[in-house]
């Protein structure tokens, strides 16, 4: 025998449960904000559960009105849990206004006009519509990949929307299941609400799992002072760009860039000052790269871009204007503001590369040299043909 209340009872621990266990989360990553949406929806619900109990005990229909706002609140918030999770603007007015006419059709139809079907169907919307509005997000997010954890969440939602569907089909056929005969059919539904709400919170630990490991991955991947690509980071890129390009036969350009004499900044103005050089870069630096380009710290004051389908001449024409921002910038500092100069070090892959991509790295680096050598504040290029003439390397100039 499926005992309703029992099952009820169940319902609000194991609600109380994971609105305790989305409470540490929340507190332990108080940037992951949907972490509280999918706290709020499981003590709500809970709350919303114990207050229903309340009507075996209590001869009104109050309870059962006041528990049916808590879980029609509950869906609200698992929604906008999934917005906020993707990074979308919620709607408490949207909330509000799902809760309110939802808690009127249910008092117009309980108190005014006691009409069942129509009660239920205000509670059924009520928890529907939400959860409708935000499954678009879990079956196509904005990355463009569902996780694990999305997809089952809306594999669960679309089998809750599923059982509000047979049970309003049963309501239209005039089956009460409120009714005393109908005990153990509306304990069958409480006992799948039950499973399914339990799913979709598994689901959203998933999802909060798999963006908590991405957003590791991308922290070990980044440079901790300038938020850019670190040398692991390069180094991964490369060896995907060099086996692109020994497969396609396309070429693709770096950018070995050192700041000009930042020992000197450090040891005069102090390291604070050096890394706000560092990070001055970097910004000015990103404003004259195109998108798909990749800048990286390599250590120190050394820096790399990758340049994909990009031939000398146009590395070329970047390195100029990386630089040419460098001296604008220079140009206009006053008092106590440092300047930056930088050297840069062009080089090319070609098939003599490989797969290698050290050894692309060792060319730039041998151009960069050249440019320092050739009093630094500019920018080199190395070229595997014999030496070119002073008419060529001014005509790269030119078009640069």
């Amino acid at each position: 025998m499926l005992s309703v209340p029992t099952l009820w009872t169940v319902f609000i621990v194991n609600f109380l449960a994971l609105g305790l266990i989305w409470a540490y989360v929340a507190r332990s990553y108080p940037k992951f904000m949907a972490a509280r949406f999918w706290m709020g929806s499981a003590f709500v619900g809970s709350a919303g559960a114990m207050t229903a109990l309340l009507r075996l005990f209590i001869d009104s229909a109050v309870p059962t009105v006041a528990g049916a706002v808590g879980i029609i609140m509950a869906c609200c918030l698992a929604a906008m849990g999934i917005q906020r999770f993707y990074d979308r603007p919620v709607s408490w007015r949207l909330m509000a206004a799902t809760t309110m006419l939802s808690l009127a059709g249910i008092v117009v139809f309980l108190f005014v006009v006691d009409h069942m079907l129509l009660r239920m169907a205000s509670y059924t919307l009520g928890q529907a519509v939400p959860l409708v509005l935000a499954l678009p997000l879990l079956l196509s997010p904005p990355e463009g990949r569902a996780s694990p954890g999305a997809r089952l969440s809306a594999i669960v939602i679309m089998a809750v929307i599923g059982m509000f569907a047979v049970r309003t089909a049963g309501n239209l056929f005039g089956y009460d299941f409120s009714a005393q005969g109908a005990g153990q059919v509306h304990g069958f539904l409480v006992l799948v609400l039950l499973f399914l709400s339990m799913t979709l919170n598994f689901g959203f630990l998933l999802m909060a799992i798999d963006r908590l490991r991405n957003e590791v991955a991308d922290l070990a991947l980044l440079d901790d002072l300038t938020g850019v690509a670190n040398r692991r980071h390069l180094l991964q890129r490369l060896t995907e760009e060099c086996a692109r390009s020994e497969r396609s036969g396309a070429p693709f350009a770096l950018l070995l860039i050192d700041l000009d004499g930042f020992k000197t900044i450090n040891d005069t103005h102090g390291h604070a000052a050096g890394d706000a050089c560092l990070k001055h870069f970097t910004l000015m630096a990103q404003t004259r790269l195109r998108p798909g380009d990749m800048l990286a710290r390599t250590g120190g004051d050394e820096f790399c871009v990758v340049l994909p389908s990009s031939s000398l001449r146009e590395a070329a024409a970047i390195a100029r204007r990386v630089i040419e921002v460098c001296r604008q910038d220079a140009a206009t500092c006053t008092g106590s503001d440092i300047p930056i100069a930088i050297s840069i070090g062009v080089a090319q892959w070609d098939r003599d590369i490989g797969k290698f991509p050290d050894r692309l790295m060792a060319n730039a680096d041998h151009a960069l040299y050249a440019a320092k050598k050739n009093g630094k504040n500019d920018f080199a290029i190395h070229d595997p043909a014999p030496p070119l003439s002073p008419e060529m390397v001014e005509t790269l100039r030119q078009f640069a």
